[in-house]
């Protein structure tokens, strides 16, 4: 639907969930170079790249020196979906796993960011992935939603420094997305464990969202290509809040 041809394209937590659909939209698309980067080898080595080159970097988004020694090029776009979902009550809440949380989902959204608005030589655009948990608060979700929020907070920043030379940055903030991500959350785990992934994914949705359902990481993927694409060539410092509902 959205026209990608030739672009050259950075794609962080692209071996699964969001990225990773998100991958294979972006080649459907007619992207000519994928720079995809993840932590997770076997998921990288299994994208197939149908024709486009793709460049496989195996790395911890959250380390600086990993990003010191990356040698982007030229990219055109940046998609910054790589992150991890934690849960614990405030009170309960460790030191280490709230740092640990802020440093995947916050620094390596940041040092992303921060490489792409280095390698895109003059206009292009960036999404980065936040979560409607950085908007409506919940319990026991403290880290990431924190973490989430901040991302959104960093998009309008990048937005404003970007307009000058045609660079445009927006989020997305999906709510429940039919992802591994949710293999985190003890209380998926264990409706899935009791009734399969699939009740578990529709109990939960049941819960919280007006739809009754979550979104495919296809559908969310869709949305990244609109904002990555001249269709949206005057939206930027924006944030797409596609949740079902949830947080009406």
């Amino acid at each position: 639907m959205f026209d990608l041809q030739d672009r050259a394209i950075l794609v962080t937590g692209a071996a699964s969930g969001i990225g990773r659909a998100t991958t294979h939209a972006l080649i459907a698309a007619g992207a000519a170079r994928l720079v995809l980067v993840d932590r997770n080898a076997g998921g990288l080595a299994a994208i197939d790249a149908a024709g486009a080159a793709v460049e496989h970097h195996v790395g911890d988004v959250s380390d600086p020196v990993f990003w010191d020694r990356l040698d982007l090029g030229r990219i055109d776009h940046l998609v910054a979906s790589a992150g991890i979902a934690t849960s614990g009550m405030i009170a309960d809440l460790d030191l280490a796993d709230w740092r640990h949380t802020l440093a995947v989902n916050l620094d390596g959204t940041f040092l992303a960011l921060r490489a792409a608005m280095r390698a895109i030589p003059a206009a292009g655009s960036i999404v980065l992935v936040a979560s409607a948990s950085g908007v409506k608060a919940e319990a026991g979700i403290a880290a990431y939603a924190a973490s989430k929020a901040a991302v959104l907070q960093l998009a309008r920043v990048a937005a404003k420094e970007g307009a000058p030379r045609g660079l445009r940055v927006n989020a997305i903030a999906p709510a429940g997305v039919e992802t591994p991500i949710w293999n985190a959350v003890p209380a998926f785990a264990a409706l899935a464990a009791e009734r399969g992934e699939a009740a578990a994914y529709r109990a939960m949705a049941a819960q919280a969202t007006p739809l009754g359902r979550f979104a495919t990481a296809a559908e969310i993927a869709g949305q990244i290509l609109f904002l990555l694409s001249d269709a949206s060539g005057y939206i930027t410092g924006q944030a797409i809040i596609s949740d079902g509902g949830y947080t009406l």
